[in-house]
């Protein structure tokens, strides 16, 4: 099983169960035109206890690893869990969305878009700009970083920076976005690397 047929697979299994996703992470990064390589694709998730149920019935049902307990604690922490194609080694992880205003105005801006031959939801690049700046807050990765650094050398003038001052403000992201605004600024167009 290729990526894009887990994709499809468990977005068809969402929809299905009728739970409200969208695509986050470095998939949805490729979809806006600054992505890498990844065998990880993350949908942050918005079920009720028995949606969830169907859901990690579906996946099983079709082969696919998912354990049921820790969707379960999943939804009680608001935190997330796995589902794995064993064949391929591709894993997605489902995130259950968190409730602070952020997440949900996040969620709430998301996008349909056609990736890949399947119709989906997909964070908005601010959005994306802002989850990878907090990844790179709490693990102190370069590779979020550089996820930002891509984003806005190929969306630049079209990235809503009122939006991100407001956010980065209120999650106190400004060390990361300096970070980022420099590496960007140091690199010659056409350089996301």
């Amino acid at each position: 099983m290729t990526g894009s047929d887990l994709l499809r697979a468990v977005v068809a299994a969402l929809d299905a169960a009728g739970i409200p996703y969208m695509l986050t992470g470095s998939v949805a990064a490729a979809c806006h035109g600054g992505g890498r390589a990844t065998m990880d694709i993350d949908l942050v998730i918005e079920p009720t206890a028995p949606q969830l149920e169907a859901v990690v019935a579906t996946l099983a049902g079709a082969g696919m690893y998912v354990s049921r307990e820790a969707a379960v604690e999943a939804l009680a922490h608001r935190s997330m869990f796995n589902v794995v194609d064993t064949g391929s080694g591709w894993k997605v992880d489902l995130i259950i969305r968190k409730a602070r205003d952020f997440s949900r105005g996040e969620f709430e801006r998301r996008r349909p878009i056609e990736y890949e031959g399947t119709r989906l939801w997909v964070a908005t690049v601010e959005d994306l700009i802002i989850a990878k700046l907090e990844w790179a807050k709490v693990g102190g990765s370069a590779r979020q970083i550089e996820d930002v650094v891509a984003l806005l050398r190929v969306t630049g003038a079209q990235v809503d920076r009122t939006y991100l001052s407001r956010w980065i403000a209120e999650l106190d992201l400004g060390a990361q976005w300096r970070e980022a605004r420099r590496a960007t600024d140091a690199r010659p167009p056409g350089e996301v690397g």
